[in-house]
């Protein structure tokens, strides 16, 4: 069951950076190195590219504390990474349909 994480190490640098991880390794060798998988109902907007929110959160609180999460470790959705994410500032939508 997910727990209270605190975000407040996380800045819009190390979201950034996880963004460029991303870019990096592609979506597969990100998942892959990080153990996060692809995105089902949010996208992170950012430089008119699209990415996984949960994903690139968890990995700028890794780059951020040190300390690595598990996808059970917290939610993703509208309360949790996607509102982690617009809090700093960024554009998280949903995704299209179809």
């Amino acid at each position: 069951m997910p727990h209270v994480i605190d975000w407040s190490p996380v800045t819009r640098a190390e979201v950034i950076r996880a963004m460029e991880d991303y870019r990096k390794l592609g979506p597969e060798g990100f998942f892959a190195q990080h153990g996060f998988g692809p995105t089902t109902t949010y996208d992170l907007v950012w430089e008119e590219l699209l990415y996984p929110p949960k994903a690139i959160l968890g990995v700028a609180y890794e780059l951020a504390t040190g300390s690595s999460l598990a996808p059970a470790d917290f939610e993703g959705g509208r309360t949790g990474a996607v509102k982690v994410l617009r809090n700093l500032g960024f554009t998280v939508q949903q995704k299209n349909a179809g």
